[in-house]
């Protein structure tokens, strides 16, 4: 595994720019493509922030919150205040991660089980807040607001793309910097982190700003592009278990596994929509079982355990 990581390695810069022409390439080829590779971009979004908070032991089940904070933020200051969709992103991730800073200092001394099912529960009644709050959010009507961009597919492209690359930089401020030592420390064992100096509570709602702030920021941008806000749909279940399944499937603690897993698992349900339009969220499930039982290090340990070492005796026979 180590041989095959350092193999990979010092390919990483024509990986990353082979992936970047790979992720341009939708915007070209026409509306669906275009608006297909838009979503698959949201959701590696979606994924790596997943994977951020995963890093401090902390599985959220509950991570429609945030980007429905980030969407509502947007849409709200929209209608009500003037303020144009293209920052949605900015203000989608800066309310998603005020609202984490407060959130984290309650609730993250709740460990395991106890904290999955707290995220979902806060989830669940934001939803229902903003049902009710219509004087702000209109309720069940939603909120329609301006396209972003004036629905310049071209330019929304070129936003979310830069939103993933702006997460993906993130994370590798993190390794650099040693935050994710820390982190790690705290996920294998809190206490014995604190005995080392640790301030867990700190990084643990660093790791939950971070994480909710691009759950906003994708959230912001969804909702300029797709010009409406509806509860039932940025609260949604399927957004957080999305969120959720991806990092899983792709592998946890590293920046190419949520991306790989974000593709992958969107694609598939894409395809599985058109077979199976009523039951296609069985993928959801399907994908978690095959995790769980026969890639435990997810698509990128695969790749690093089998993939990576064949092309590595090919090139050693050549």
């Amino acid at each position: 595994m180590a041989v095959a990581e350092a193999w990979l390695e010092k390919r990483a810069p024509v990986i990353w720019i082979l992936g970047m022409a790979v992720a341009l390439l939708p915007a070209f080829l026409g509306p669906y493509p275009a608006r297909l590779g838009i979503n698959v971009l949201k959701f590696i979004v979606l994924a790596i922030s997943f994977d951020i908070l995963a890093r401090a032991g902390q599985m959220s089940v509950g991570h429609a919150a945030f980007y429905g904070i980030g969407a509502y933020a947007i849409a709200m200051l929209s209608v009500h205040k003037g303020v144009p969709v293209e920052l949605g992103p900015l203000v989608g991730g800066l309310s998603a991660a005020a609202v984490a800073v407060g959130l984290g200092f309650l609730t993250l001394r709740i460990k395991g089980a106890y904290f999955s099912i707290g995220t979902l529960a806060f989830a669940e009644a934001l939803k229902v807040i903003f049902l009710y709050a219509r004087k702000y959010t209109f309720g069940a009507q939603g909120i329609g607001i301006e396209p972003l961009f004036g629905g310049n597919v071209l330019l929304s492209y070129a936003c979310i793309l830069g939103l993933v690359v702006a997460s993906a930089a993130v994370v590798r401020l993190l390794e650099v910097t040693g935050v994710n030592y820390a982190l790690a420390a705290i996920r294998e064992d809190e206490d014995a982190a604190a005995m080392l100096g640790i301030d867990t509570t700190k990084y643990k709602v660093l790791a939950f700003a971070i994480s909710a702030s691009l759950a906003g920021a994708a959230g912001g941008f969804d909702a300029g592009y797709t010009t409406y806000v509806y509860p039932y749909e940025v609260f949604s279940v399927a957004i957080s278990v999305a969120a959720m399944i991806m990092p899983i499937f792709g592998g946890l603690y590293t920046l190419s596994g949520p991306i790989m897993g974000a593709v992958s698992v969107y694609l598939a349900e894409e395809i599985l929509r058109k077979w199976i339009p009523q039951g296609y969220t069985i993928v959801y499930g399907l994908v978690l079982m095959v995790s769980i039982l026969y890639l435990p290090r997810g698509l990128r340990g695969l790749l690093l355990e089998r993939v990576a070492p064949a092309l590595r005796g090919r090139e050693g026979a050549s």
